[in-house]
């Protein structure tokens, strides 16, 4: 299966470069260039995209609002967002979470970790880069509030072992990790995983992570 991707930047120059990277991958397509977030939103309905590669500034419609714009409407809420951007500080890392990103990681990644990431959240992964994680947790650590902060009532609706399986995705295990840690098959753990974001209303795994973090279960400096 071939991933369609769609590249949102408003630098002519930078999604070139990313179009040559993604189409010499064996089992990626570029389907489609964006200047601004609003035609990342048309192209990724028309193109039937799986991953949009977006920017967060951009003119007219940024990234953090086409994103929510793709997370929002039933047509493309299967599309799978993955940030890219100059800018890992906590207020954007946050936010792209909040509007549905996938995943988080920084225009100096190595083209090798950058394909890694497209395919990870085309898989339905979560992923963070380490810069935006240090945000992330600093975010925390400083004890900003949010519509999320630690309400940990809310893990009520959730059984001992959705809470067991929401801890080790805030840790950052993949699915295939949290079989092999508990022996259970890949399906249970996925049949887990999307009960609990069915519970907690999140559309999104990286979200999952956030809600580890701020209801206690995980800690910053915590380890698989």
């Amino acid at each position: 299966m071939t991933i369609r991707v769609v590249l949102a930047d408003d630098q002519a120059l930078l999604r070139g470069t990313l179009r040559l990277l993604v189409d010499n991958t064996p089992g990626m397509k570029v389907v489609g260039e964006a200047a601004n977030g609003a035609e990342a939103v048309d192209l990724a309905r028309e193109q039937r995209a799986d991953v949009v590669l977006m920017d967060i500034r951009m003119p007219e419609v940024d990234g953090l609002q086409a994103t929510r714009m793709l997370t929002s409407d039933e047509r493309t809420a299967d599309v799978k967002v993955l940030i890219l951007t100059t800018f890992e500080v906590d207020e954007y890392v946050a936010e792209a979470i909040r509007a549905g990103a996938s995943g988080f990681i920084g225009k100096g990644t190595d083209p090798e970790d950058l394909v890694s990431a497209i395919e990870t959240v085309a898989a339905g992964e979560a992923l963070l880069s380490p810069a935006a994680t240090k945000a992330l947790m600093a975010r925390f650590q400083r004890h900003v509030e949010h519509p999320w902060r630690r309400q940990t009532e809310r893990l009520d609706v959730l059984t001992p072992r959705e809470r067991e399986i929401l801890t080790l995705v805030g840790r950052g295990l993949t699915n295939e990790d949290i079989s092999q840690h508990l022996s259970l098959s890949p399906h249970t753990v996925k049949t887990h995983i999307n009960r609990a974001m069915g519970k907690l209303g999140v559309s999104e795994r990286a979200q999952l992570v956030v809600i580890a973090y701020e209801s206690g279960l995980v800690r910053a400096g915590d380890g698989p």
